[in-house]
């Protein structure tokens, strides 16, 4: 038991000797001038963050207020042009079945109509 408790001591005291002599090298490549930089850099880049997500913030109070001052409209239009829809749908349907009954009861009044070419926008292509 104590054998493991000593080689687990002697790992821990391999491994900060290895981070120490790591961290002594990190330090001997760069010089205080370089790591002052690096910080000064670091401090812009956050400032610049701070301030873009103040900006978005606000964005987004604003987007939200809009949204809801106009959300309403934008119902009620919805539910106006879904009524349309349907009433088009309907008026188009009563002409198919007219202009059917017209041509069973005219045959020849047809004759001369240039076919109907346009495409049908219901259809999914």
């Amino acid at each position: 038991m104590e054998s493991h408790k000593a080689m687990a001591e002697e790992d821990v005291a391999k491994i900060a000797a290895a981070s120490t002599a790591a961290a002594d090298k990190i330090h001997n490549l760069l010089s205080a001038s370089d790591v002052d930089t690096l910080k000064h850099q670091q401090l812009l880049i956050l400032g610049r963050l701070q301030d873009s997500n103040a900006v978005l913030s606000h964005f987004n109070d604003f987007s939200e207020r809009s949204f809801t001052a106009v959300a309403n409209d934008f119902s009620q239009n919805t539910r106006l042009l879904k009524s349309m829809k349907t009433d088009l749908d309907y008026v188009f349907r009563k002409i198919g079945s007219l202009k059917a009954r017209i041509q069973k009861q005219y045959p020849d009044a047809f004759k001369d109509v240039v076919a109907d070419n346009r495409p049908d926008l219901e259809v999914p292509k």
